[in-house]
C-alpha cells in the first residue's frame, strides 16, 4: 500500500522511548537480547521479555551499535522500533559522558547500501551526532541513494544551496543547481516543488515526461454503475482485450478509442473521452515495453472507485469516492516482464453531483522501486532490438 517518502526526520520515537524506559546496569547477553527482540509480535506478543531485552541493549558499550544497527536488516516492525530507542539510548549516554562514537564502523554500515535503509538512516544521524561536518560532506554522495530519506536529504541539500544562490543573485548558477537536484529527486511533490523555481527561471520542465507518466491509452465505456453496482460487475474489458469489438453500454453501443492526456500532470480524464457522466464505469489500457525483466513499482492516483490489473492479473482496488488525489497515491510491486506489459484500469464515478465530484479520472506511471522512473520501450527502439 502506499507509503509517501517524507523529509528526513528527527528520531522523535526513538528519543523518546529511549527518556521513557530505564537503562539497565553493564551489557549482559548481547545476542540473547537480540534474539528475545526479534520474537516481539502484534497484540502484545513478547513485549514484557522484550522490555527486559531493551534493557540489557540500551547499557551494551558504544562499540556495539554496529551490531544493533545490523540487527535491523531482519527486525520486523515492532521489534526494530526496540532497537532505534536502544541505539539512541546507547548513544545519549556514551555522548553525555564525553565519549565518542565509533564514527568510521557506522560509516561502513552507512555506506553499504545492502542494509536497510531506515537503520542507514539511523547510522547517518549518529554519525552527523558525532561529526556534523562529516556527515554533511557525505550529503553529495547519497544524491543517488536507494534510501528514500538518505536521498531526499541529499537532494534537499542541493535545493537549498540553489536557493542560496538565486539570493546571492547568481541566476545561471542557480538554475544549474536546481537542474542537478530534479533529475535526482524521485518523490513527486519535491520534484514540484523544484519545478516552480527552475520555471521561474526560465527553465521549464515537462513534469509529466519527467514523472513518466503514462499519457498514451484506448479507453472504453461507458458501463452502468448504478447504485454502485457496476464496480463488482465483470464488464467485458476485464475478461477479453479485443479492440474491434462492440459492447452494450450504459447507453448504447460502446467501442474502444484512442486517447492521449494533455494534463500537466498525467491525469487521464476520462469525462474528456465521452462526457461528464455519473453512475458510470470506464476502462482505461495501454501496454509498458520493457527491454529487460525487472522488478518495478505501479503508482497510481485516483479519487474515484478503480481496480488494477497487471498481465492480466488483479493487482488492488478500492471501492471510495472523492477521497482526494495524490501522486502516488497507491503503490505496488510488480515484476516486468521484457517486452509487452498490459496495464487495465477500471474507474467507476458515482451518483453525488456536487461540483466537487465531477472529476472522473487518474493517473499512472511505472518507477523501479526506488521511486527512480521506468519508461515504455519506443516502437523505433523495439523494431531496432527486434531486427539484431
Amino acid at each position: 500500500m502506499s507509503s509517501k517518502s517524507s523529509s528526513l526526520r528527527p528520531l522523535t520515537f526513538s528519543l523518546t522511548l529511549a527518556c521513557l524506559l530505564p537503562v539497565a546496569g553493564p551489557a549482559a547477553d548481547l545476542e540473547s537480547a537480540l534474539a528475545t527482540l526479534a520474537k516481539v509480535g502484534p497484540e502484545g506478543q513478547g513485549n514484557e521479555t522484550a522490555s527486559q531485552a531493551w534493557n540489557t541493549l540500551a547499557a551494551a558499550p558504544a562499540d556495539q551499535l554496529p551490531q544493533l544497527l545490523s540487527a535491523m536488516n531482519t527486525a520486523n516492525d515492532r521489534s526494530r522500533n526496540y532497537l532505534f530507542a536502544a541505539a539512541a539510548a546507547i548513544a545519549d549516554r556514551q555522548t553525555a559522558a564525553g565519549g565518542t562514537l565509533p564514527m568510521a564502523a557506522l560509516g561502513d554500515f552507512l555506506l553499504d547500501t545492502h542494509n536497510e535503509g531506515r537503520a542507514r538512516r539511523l547510522a547517518f544521524e549518529l554519525l552527523r551526532r558525532g561529526d556534523s561536518a562529516a556527515a554533511d560532506a557525505l550529503l553529495p554522495g547519497l544524491l543517488d541513494d536507494p534510501a528514500a530519506d538518505l536521498r531526499r536529504e541529499a537532494v534537499q541539500r542541493l535545493v537549498d544551496n540553489a536557493a542560496k544562490t538565486l539570493a546571492e543573485g547568481r541566476k545561471e548558477s542557480s538554475a544549474v543547481l536546481y537542474r542537478q537536484a530534479i533529475d535526482f529527486a524521485r518523490d513527486a511533490d519535491q520534484i514540484e516543488a523544484i519545478a516552480k523555481p527552475l520555471k521561474d527561471l526560465g527553465r521549464p520542465i515537462d513534469l509529466v515526461q519527467h514523472l513518466g507518466f503514462l499519457t498514451q491509452w484506448k479507453v472504453i465505456g461507458p458501463f452502468d454503475n448504478t447504485a454502485n453496482a457496476g464496480y463488482s460487475k465483470v464488464f467485458p474489458p476485464e475478461s477479453e482485450r479485443v479492440f474491434d469489438a462492440t459492447y452494450d453500454g450504459k447507453d448504447g453501443k460502446v467501442r474502444w478509442t484512442d486517447f492521449t492526456t494533455t494534463h500537466e500532470l498525467g491525469m487521464v480524464d476520462l469525462n474528456k473521452a465521452w462526457a461528464p457522466l455519473k453512475e458510470v464505469t470506464g476502462y482505461a489500457t495501454t501496454v509498458f515495453h520493457s527491454d529487460v525483466a525487472r522488478p518495478a513499482e505501479l503508482r497510481l492516483g485516483c479519487k474515484n472507485g478503480w481496480k488494477l490489473w497487471f498481465n492480466g492479473q488483479f493487482v488492488f482496488g478500492r471501492d471510495e469516492y472523492h477521497r482526494g488525489a495524490e501522486i502516488d497515491q497507491y503503490r505496488f510491486p510488480v515484476e516486468l516482464k521484457a517486452g509487452a506489459n498490459t496495464l487495465l484500469v477500471k474507474v467507476t464515478q458515482n451518483e453525488q453531483k456536487e461540483e466537487w465530484t465531477v472529476e472522473w479520472e487518474f493517473q499512472l506511471r511505472v518507477t523501479d522501486p526506488t521511486g527512480k522512473v521506468l519508461r515504455s520501450v519506443p516502437p523505433q527502439a523495439r523494431v531496432a532490438s527486434a531486427a539484431r
